[in-house]
């Protein structure tokens, strides 16, 4: 069985990723690139699905150990693992070295500490995610797997065996003894990659990431959260193209044993627009500058066909599949690929794209023309679209609603444009849709808007609360002291909190088919219990905003890393791990508290 979501560690090169247990296991690594076929997917059924486990020896009956202690080398992506067995002390370090067009790399260095300790190296690779068993030769002093157009390549100097279709090596480390492991993928068709060299690798490795969290402009008391969130929220980007995926994993489930299981490795314009949003405010333009020429790619001359999301290349067939072969975490099925929602109507995609090419223009970000073309192109369709039923931001598969979320996020677009136009960087008719932002601010106010519990609601005409909702007053659709705006915040306190006082997204409906025309329940979504830290602390109430936060920073794994969400039952991080979009508001949150001076000692 896969460790629980928290026991993983993120490690990655910017291009992939690959998630590391506290024993030592490697159950995910998806090669060349996030969306590909993973070569090990353990985590989403068993061993026979792949995994490499490397740690200290132990008896065939007995689990192997969880590491005593692990953490990350300084502000980086370099993990450390140290067990203290019986024989001695022994570290494993792992890491995957940033690439241009070199071949991917996932290295493990183990060392010696103290003692001498019997050591096992257990590697079963296995593509198509789970289902392929390749074919494992020698080539010289090197294993090579190899499967379809797909190739990986194992390097060490210590001793390798195959037995039981699995390749192992069991090998002692004496203290200030240093023995690596590196496995690299190529196409099968082409010569075999370099010869990994480890340690200079390590060194390439920690340099890069310690000159990029120096342009990190964000000193306050809650750095090391901010940093560790940064960090992560790089990792997520694909360095090629600028794309952000959302996560890099596909169906954990957001219920145990459930069926609401998605495949996040996708970009999400939403997502993608967040993240930039918090990058730009802690001093990273290159980022900024990367995602917004994906985006001008990615949409290219057809924006009155935006996706909500699309491949990290910019692709837009992302057709959803279920790979029956795989139980799923914890017995979660179905495991899903691809995303179905990818051609779903969700208008307010529109207004974080905007939010996020307004804030690049105001952090000074050089002037692209076509951004702004696209930005005009963009709010041209929202003049004749605006006003019709989506999907919404929760991606509901039920009937389309007039959600107010979405409503509010057109006002934001409709507002950023003309800001745009005021700044005299593109032509628009500025009257025209001054009159468009009043019109869609008044239709928000009359319809969806509950005057008897004085608090907006999920959609027109419904009574339910939607979290979304808590954006309202960070958005600048309504000033924070507005009646409306409290009320609401006091409504979703009430309605929507777990008994910990997390946020739900908005309710659902247990065995019956809900607004989301899915079965089932979810945990607290992340995301909202910061938003409403934000909000708490924008109406005045900062002591209760920070001790919120600091409630949802204790949710954190010992690395830093959130999930998607937080089962108040389980007292577990449930959904695709780790989740930019909760890392982002995390970093939001903490700049406002810092800023309004609302922390503790």
């Amino acid at each position: 069985m896969a460790g629980r979501i928290e026991d993983y560690a993120l490690i990655g090169d910017m291009q992939t990723a690959a998630l590391v247990c506290r024993d030592g296991t490697v159950d995910w690594l998806c090669l060349p690139r996030f969306d590909s076929h993973a070569v090990f997917a353990g985590l989403l059924g068993t061993e026979e699905h792949g995994f490499w486990r490397l740690g200290p020896a132990h008896g065939p009956d007995t689990p192997p150990p969880a590491a005593t202690r692990r953490s990350y080398r300084g502000d980086s992506l370099v993990l450390e693992s140290e067990w203290d067995t019986p024989r001695g002390t022994v570290r494993v370090t792992d890491f995957m070295p940033p690439r241009d067009n070199d071949a991917p790399q996932l290295v493990r260095i183990v060392e010696g500490v103290s003692g001498r300790v019997p050591m096992r190296s257990s590697l079963r690779m296995r593509f198509s995610y789970g289902r392929v068993v390749p074919w494992v030769h020698k080539v010289g002093n090197r294993t090579v797997a190899v499967a379809g157009p797909d190739s990986v390549w194992l390097d060490t100097e210590a001793e390798t065996y195959g037995k039981d279709l699995t390749t192992y090596s069991d090998f002692t480390v004496a203290p200030g003894e240093r023995i690596a492991f590196a496995l690299s993928w190529q196409p099968s068709h082409r010569q075999e990659p370099p010869h990994p060299e480890p340690e200079a690798a390590l060194a390439a490795t920690e340099d890069f990431w310690r000159e990029w969290v120096e342009h990190c402009t964000y000193h306050g008391p809650y750095r090391e959260a901010v940093v560790r969130s940064l960090i992560t929220l790089k990792a997520l980007t694909y360095a090629p193209t600028g794309g952000i995926v959302a996560a890099p994993t596909t169906s954990l489930p957001e219920d145990i044993g459930g069926s609401r299981n998605w495949d996040y490795r996708f970009t999400w314009l939403r997502d993608a627009a967040i993240t930039l949003s918090s990058l730009l405010r802690t001093g990273y333009r290159e980022e900024a500058r990367a995602w917004r020429e994906w985006l001008l790619r990615a949409v290219a001359g057809d924006p009155e066909n935006l996706q909500i999301m699309y491949g990290i290349a910019g692709e837009r067939e992302l057709g959803e599949a279920e790979l029956d072969w795989l139980p799923g975490y914890e017995n979660s099925a179905p495991v899903r690929v691809g995303n179905g929602a990818a051609h779903q109507l969700q208008l307010d995609v529109y207004g974080e794209v905007t939010e996020a090419l307004h804030l690049a223009h105001m952090t000074g970000l050089a002037r692209n023309d076509y951004a702004s073309l696209l930005q005009i192109k963009l709010i041209r369709y929202l003049e004749t679209h605006w006003n019709e039923p989506d999907e919404g931001i929760w991606e509901v598969r039920g009937p389309r609603r007039h959600f107010v979320h979405s409503k509010v996020m057109a006002w934001v677009a409709v507002d950023r444009t003309i800001k745009l136009l005021e700044s005299g960087d593109a032509d628009g008719p500025l009257d025209r849709w001054r009159d468009l932002r009043d019109e869609i601010h008044q239709d928000v106010c009359e319809k969806g808007y509950d005057r008897e519990r004085n608090t907006f609601t999920q959609s027109y005409g419904s009574k339910e609360l939607d979290a979304s909702l808590l954006l309202i007053p960070q958005v600048g659709f309504l000033p924070p002291d507005d009646k409306r705006v409290i009320g609401t915040i006091e409504a979703i306190q009430r309605e929507l909190s777990t008994p910990d006082g997390f946020i739900l997204r908005y309710p659902t409906s247990g065995d019956d088919a809900g607004v989301d025309g899915l079965e089932g329940d979810e945990g607290a979504f992340l995301a909202c219990s910061f938003w409403l830290a934000d909000d708490l602390a924008m109406i005045g109430r900062v002591d209760e905003a920070r001790k919120l936060f600091e409630r949802l920073l204790a949710l954190r794994n010992d690395l830093g890393l959130l999930a998607e969400e937080w089962d108040p039952r389980l007292k577990r991080q449930v959904g695709n791990f780790p989740q930019a979009f909760s890392h982002v508001p995390l970093i939001d949150t903490a700049l406002r508290l810092t800023a309004s001076g609302a922390y503790g000692g």
